[in-house]
């Protein structure tokens, strides 16, 4: 297995890489990290899976691995074959990678639509479950009683230039305790709105009615539509209230107000992620028609950082 900086790849790889990600339906933009690579046995090198190494702003770092699909059909009868192996062998290897750098950075360990295999995978490797997150999905558009039931709000696209400092300060608020989404910076909000699937008439804002200078927002729905998947899924990729509002019926009304963008965008699934702990939530998405699809999983592990190398990046 070779272990290469993702910043290092020649173009050909590079390439290779993404669309397993797609095949594989894990497609976040990830721009920093280090891979472990596996090739298929073939002559043609094509990549059979890789695990990703990447630094957490908490000062962790998360590992994902990544299997051919392809090769994952093959043991769908739950056996244990080449995909789990692998698997086994791609999570080895990076826990390897990330205790020699020295660093002692705690380590994640995530599971996509994770199953037994997967928790016996992280245990062998000295991982304990951390934290499930669940895919729920509804279909589009929204029942008619979800609608009527639904408090009506006036949303608008987000504006480059003029919603930034707004943003950033009803998004910090809301999420002030959460590691990933919390005190993000104009810069970060910058990188993010530059990616290619941004569609600002999906990024939906909702404006203060007691500010007469208009400057100040009281939430926002940030969508995106996988268009790679079938089927095709429109995701609610972020959604945050002015802790300030809570408790008017606001989430809920920008839930319906993301997923009514989306349906009249051609999305006919919806689909959103979050906390298998967050019982309010996820009682919230439940009464509007939302289901569970699957779960992924979190484990977590303390590196015993007995190298010398240089940090992951």
């Amino acid at each position: 297995m070779d272990v290469v900086a993702l910043s290092e790849l020649d173009p050909a790889r590079r390439e290779a890489v993404t669309t397993l990600l797609r095949r594989a339906d894990d497609g976040g933009t990830r721009h920093e990290g280090r891979l472990v690579l596996a090739e298929h046995a073939s002559s043609d090198k094509a990549l059979a899976g890789f695990a990703l190494l990447t630094h957490a702003r908490d000062g962790s770092t998360a590992i994902h691995v990544v299997i051919d699909p392809a090769l994952r059909m093959r043991n769908a009868g739950g056996e244990e074959g080449g995909a789990s192996r692998l698997a086994s062998e791609l999570t080895s290897a990076a826990v390897t990678v990330a205790d020699e750098d020295g660093t002692g950075r705690p380590l994640h360990l995530w599971a996509m639509q994770a199953g037994p295999a997967d928790d016996q995978r992280a245990e062998d490797n000295g991982f304990v479950p951390e934290r499930d997150v669940i895919q729920m999905r509804v279909p589009l558009p929204l029942a008619e009683d979800v609608l009527r039931a639904t408090r009506p709000l006036a949303t608008r696209p987000f504006v480059p230039g003029k919603d930034d400092e707004a943003w950033l300060r009803v998004n910090n608020r809301a999420f002030a305790e959460h590691p990933e989404q919390g005190s993000w910076t104009l810069e970060q909000l910058h990188e993010r709105l530059a990616a290619d699937w941004v569609d600002l008439d999906g990024f939906l804002v909702a404006d203060d009615p007691d500010d007469p200078e208009g400057k100040s927002l009281i939430g926002f729905c940030w969508t995106k539509i996988h268009r790679n998947r079938d089927p095709v899924l429109g995701e609610i990729y972020v959604i945050g209230v002015d802790p300030a509002h809570h408790g008017g019926g606001l989430g809920r009304a920008l839930t319906v107000a993301g997923l009514n963008s989306m349906a009249d965008r051609g999305v006919h699934v919806g689909m959103l992620y979050t906390d298998d702990s967050n019982e309010a939530a996820v009682a919230l998405y439940g009464r509007l028609g939302f289901t569970v699809d699957h779960v992924d999983r979190s484990y977590r592990r303390i590196s015993t950082g007995t190298g010398t190398g240089p940090p992951a990046s």
